[in-house]
């Protein structure tokens, strides 16, 4: 078949459309592809700054818990210090319970399931009133009197007696800025 030339000429013609479409269509691709890569991009920024920000907040939780803590540890230390001057007293209150805090031996006393359990009202424990701590409730203490022990220093001579000491146990309890920081801490004092 032959072609005229004003048949080549439309084909010529429609074959130079068919570029010009190609390119134009390219053209708009590239600008699409440009918007879907800056869009991904865009997400995973957000993303990392999302991941950054609940990092910074857990941070900010985590030193908030510890000041309270803390806080707790100070006031338990300052209570705990409160009982061991009671002790430095020229004479000594009695611990038959008719005063609140001063207690003969409580058995496994050293343990600290008995002293999660033990009622820290202000009946059963000495409050320790300070304005140098903002806590969520007083710090307490408890002294309990535990059972006599030979004197490690006296004379081991078989003529002389053994000297007997006082031995002391002293537990105290403070909150933090929350009631949720519970610090308990324990001394030996020896009188």
């Amino acid at each position: 078949m032959k072609l005229s030339s004003k048949m080549v000429e439309v084909v010529q013609l429609e074959a130079a459309d068919l570029v010009n479409l190609v390119n134009r269509d390219s053209r708009h691709f590239q600008k699409g592809s440009a918007l879907i890569v800056s869009l991904v991009l865009l997400l995973v920024i957000t993303l990392l700054a999302v991941a950054g920000m609940q990092n910074t907040t857990l941070q900010e939780r985590m030193s908030g818990n510890y000041r309270d803590r803390d806080l707790a540890f100070q006031a338990a230390e300052y209570a705990l210090r409160s009982g061991e001057a009671r002790l430095e007293a020229a004479t000594l209150p009695s611990f038959g319970g008719t005063e609140p805090g001063l207690i003969q031996v409580l058995p496994g006393g050293h343990a600290v399931q008995v002293w999660n359990g033990y009622s820290w009202d202000s009946a059963s424990a000495t409050p320790v009133h300070t304005a140098a701590f903002d806590v969520a409730s007083a710090p307490r203490y408890v002294v309990e009197q535990l059972p006599p022990m030979p004197d490690p220093q006296s004379s081991l001579a078989v003529d002389e007696p053994v000297g007997d000491i006082e031995v002391f146990r002293i537990t105290a309890r403070a909150t933090g800025g929350t009631a949720d920081a519970v610090v308990i801490l324990q001394s030996t004092y020896r009188r």
